[in-house]
């Protein structure tokens, strides 16, 4: 998506002028996130691959994309559902792959993230009566390593990665809600979601 196409539409023919794309993710505990980040700078350095450094560690609940005048309400209704959801452990382990391009830490227990995304339907609701394309909701939640690989690349690290053991827990207690332009503009944070 590139917002300096006045006109640009994608496939569906919507136009993409306006809209940002909405992450809704959860950030790992302090201890957990400067694990990784140090897994991803040893990624980095090991296979030669910058944007594994470049993201941040964090767990993609929901993505969509919305015009920034939907946004209020947008916030208001996420407010309501995490105020009414219990916080929940997320235990890591263990390293998989999406083939042919990304490295990642495996959630062990998806059942948390489905019930968050039975509860949070209001937004795609939301933003399909305003004429843009379903919510996506991360039925394979996982928190990334290294993504955009080469094919050789991914190979190698994933016969590596394979064999690495990594465990890890923390509690959610909060989701955060992130925005941007386009895929390759960093993300700015518009509002923290405190859980039950």
């Amino acid at each position: 998506m590139n917002s300096n196409l006045a006109t640009q539409q994608d496939v569906r023919g919507i136009c993409l002028q306006n809209l940002h794309e909405y992450l809704l993710v959860i950030h790992p505990s302090a201890n957990i996130d400067r694990q990784i980040k140090e897994e991803k700078e040893s990624f980095s350095a090991q296979y030669n691959v910058s944007i594994a450094r470049k993201t941040l560690p964090h767990i993609t609940v929901a993505n969509f994309l919305a015009r920034e005048d939907m946004e209020d309400t947008i916030i208001r209704y996420l407010h309501r559902i995490c105020s009414m959801q219990k916080s929940f452990n997320v235990a890591l382990n263990n390293y998989s792959g999406f083939p042919p391009h990304t490295v990642y830490a495996r959630v062990q227990d998806c059942q948390p993230f489905k019930q968050l995304a039975a509860s949070l339907k209001v937004i795609d609701q939301y933003v399909r009566s305003n004429g843009l394309p379903a919510a996506h909701f991360i039925t394979h939640p996982h928190l990334t390593v290294a993504r955009r690989l080469e094919k050789n690349v991914y190979e190698k690290a994933m016969f590596a990665y394979s064999q690495k053991t990594f465990h890890a827990d923390f509690e959610v207690d909060e989701l955060v809600l992130l925005k941007r332009q386009n895929q390759f503009e960093k993300c700015r944070q518009v509002s923290v979601l405190k859980l039950l």
